[in-house]
């Protein structure tokens, strides 16, 4: 075990720092002198090389990647130009909306997805089983921007049950926090939920075929001992696969459903980071996710022991 995760930490450092350079040169590589874009079109060129100077762009790349992977290495992103405030204090106050959304909208996808999954394979070519693969298909097909703008339009405006947009924080007032992110996170995990269900199903189906579910159903368990207790844990490691690989994609990838309700989250200070040219502040953005997905990897692979006691005694983890 402590083999296995040593190799993984390693693997994990190595692909971070490769991700490091991916990110420094891709935002070098896009076009124009950002120099010249935080100086203004208008600005006179000793405006743009003192601004060149004060952040490093006149310096040979090696140079500034040094400069730049030492800063990250300490918490250091940078600063954004365009509002003056360090970037890691503005993704640092982004992260909990999107964090919090992102949690809600798995939460809903985990348990519509693994309750549908289930009895779709349970109650195989039956109504539930269409039912379900229905649901799926439509929830796989339907645009977020779309769900989302009906839901606004049914709840928010014709019903008037929930708030069409905003924000309040948790601590504030919980009861008014789930009321504005309950529309959204059920808008992102809609998709995820249909792909947690086609896949449970499919895993489903598979091990309730195997050997030991048959042996279990021989020794008079009851069904839904049976059920759980042994075909949907064994089930559990495609669906840890998805969580842990979308959980990244949420938290990163919320930009529109955050832009539909107006949260101020690590979608929206993306899109706005993107649209300003704010280098500084992409820069840690990608950074950062890359960093998110490379650590819920890690922990994904740690979970695999745990939910299937088979790959340690496969001799994966020694």
């Amino acid at each position: 075990m402590s083999r296995y995760l040593l190799r993984r930490l390693a693997e994990s450092v190595i692909t971070l720092l490769l991700a490091t350079v991916v990110v420094f040169l891709g935002i070098r590589a896009l076009p124009g002198d950002p120099a010249r874009t935080l100086a203004g079109e208008e600005s006179d060129p000793e405006t743009v090389a003192e601004i060149s100077a004060a952040y490093g762009f006149d310096q040979p790349l090696p140079v500034q990647y040094v400069r730049y992977l030492g800063r990250a290495l300490t918490g250091d992103l940078g600063t954004s130009p365009r509002t003056g405030l360090p970037v890691t204090d503005s993704i640092i106050h982004a992260l909990p909306v999107t964090l919090e959304l992102a949690l809600l909208a798995m939460l809903i996808a985990v348990l519509i997805g693994l309750v549908a999954g289930t009895v779709a394979a349970v109650r195989r070519r039956g109504p539930l089983e269409w039912a379900a693969n229905s649901v799926a298909l439509m929830g796989l097909s339907v645009p977020n921007f779309w769900f989302g703008q009906m839901g606004v339009l049914l709840f928010a405006i014709y019903l008037g049950v929930l708030p069409a947009s905003g924000f309040v924080p948790l601590v504030e007032d919980p009861v008014a926090n789930l009321e504005h992110m309950i529309m959204p996170a059920v808008v992102l995990g809609t998709g995820l939920a249909a792909l947690i269900m086609r896949q449970t199903r499919s895993a489903m189906l598979d091990a309730l075929n195997d050997d030991y579910v048959r042996t279990a159903r021989a020794k008079g368990l009851p069904g839904r001992q049976v059920i759980i207790g042994h075909a949907l844990r064994n089930s559990l490691i495609v669906v840890t696969t998805i969580v842990g690989l979308e959980l990244g994609v949420l938290i990163s990838g919320a930009v529109v459903t955050e832009s539909i309700f107006v949260l101020p989250g690590f979608g929206r200070l993306t899109l706005d980071a993107v649209f300003t040219r704010d280098y500084a502040m992409i820069q840690g953005i990608v950074l950062f996710t890359a960093t998110a997905y490379i650590v819920l990897n890690l922990l994904v692979d740690l979970l695999y022991s745990v939910i299937d006691p088979r790959i340690r005694v496969g001799g994966v983890l020694r």
